[in-house]
């Protein structure tokens, strides 16, 4: 069994959903990710967004768990977890992403803003998890 530090993949977790909370925001991409996605912004989120938050956070361990997995080995140091989580984050999701999006017809914009926000935030769990061992 491959031993993961469980405190660095919570700490991982943390980390990438803070993110995606400044990325999503008016600080940054919110107007543009909610016009390209088709979500509309009016009003208060609704009694169900508490919902669609936990389940995003308990998704997002999950993703942070499976990335220690990966990172687990004894030779592992933080540069290449960092790089590792690099190429998943771009090269699996957001690749992936962008030929779901492709199907769906969505500009390149929502393929740069999502596909960013998954990028950066597997990098920032990797730095983590490499880190903190």
């Amino acid at each position: 069994m491959p031993q993961v530090n469980w405190l660095a993949v919570i700490a991982a977790a943390v980390a990438m959903f803070g993110l995606g909370a400044v990325w999503y925001s008016p600080v940054l991409f919110v107007k543009q990710w909610a016009k390209v996605a088709g979500v509309t912004r009016e009003g208060s989120p609704g009694p169900g967004f508490i919902w669609v938050m936990v389940g995003a956070f308990v998704l997002t361990l999950f993703m942070a768990a499976n990335l220690a997995f990966v990172l687990a080995g004894p030779g592992t140091t933080v540069w290449f977890a960092v790089a590792a989580a690099i190429a998943a984050g771009f090269g699996w999701v957001t690749l992936s992403l962008w030929i779901i999006s492709l199907f769906e017809q969505r500009p390149l914009s929502y393929v740069l803003i999502n596909g960013g926000y998954l990028t950066i935030g597997f990098a920032l769990m990797g730095l983590i998890i490499g880190l903190w061992r």
